[in-house]
């Protein structure tokens, strides 16, 4: 895998998941942070391999990352900890259900795509939060910011994106 290390392409990360490729992290990490180039309390839905993860960590006061599946979370744990990145907390458990003890959130980001927005999620935004988060079936997804404002919610749809879809559950 180290060989396609600078392909700017999706990579498989062993159960089913995949890292996102270069320019996606980085156009989602754009979205998060907009103008400011800094928010404090963001949730991350999918750590994955902890690549997005560790760029977060690196632009904001604290990233609250859950990962539904165990073994995943408890590798990118350890490469974080490798890298000294103290101002991560971890948590296994369905992404659905957000982290409502820690809410509300600056800004959340999403690395799987439901079919639809989860209600739990835009309730843990803070007022002039921002989500970025990938919207619908397989084939058909649309990259997604959606800020939370004094009258609801306001959703600017993107971009065509392809991602692997936000499942229910823990593994």
């Amino acid at each position: 895998m180290a060989s396609r290390a600078y392909e700017d392409t999706a990579l498989p990360i062993g159960y089913n998941q995949t890292i996102s490729q270069p320019y996606i992290v980085a156009k989602m990490t754009e979205l998060l942070l907009g103008s400011s180039g800094h928010l404090g309390k963001v949730l991350e839905i999918g750590t994955g391999c902890g690549y997005q993860t560790a760029i977060l960590a690196q632009l904001v006061d604290h990233v609250y990352s859950i990962e539904r599946i165990l073994p995943l979370q408890r590798k990118a744990k350890s490469y974080l900890w490798d890298l000294k990145l103290k101002n991560i907390s971890f948590l296994y458990n369905d992404g659905n259900l957000g982290w409502p003890d820690y809410a509300p959130f600056d800004g959340i980001l999403a690395s799987a795509a439901p079919a639809e927005i989860p209600p739990q999620l835009l309730q843990q935004l803070t007022l002039g939060g921002v989500m970025v988060i990938p919207i619908g079936q397989s084939g058909q997804q649309t990259l997604q910011r959606v800020t939370r404002t004094i009258n609801g919610y306001d959703i600017e749809e993107l971009e065509a994106v392809t991602f692997v879809p936000f499942l229910s559950g823990k593994e």
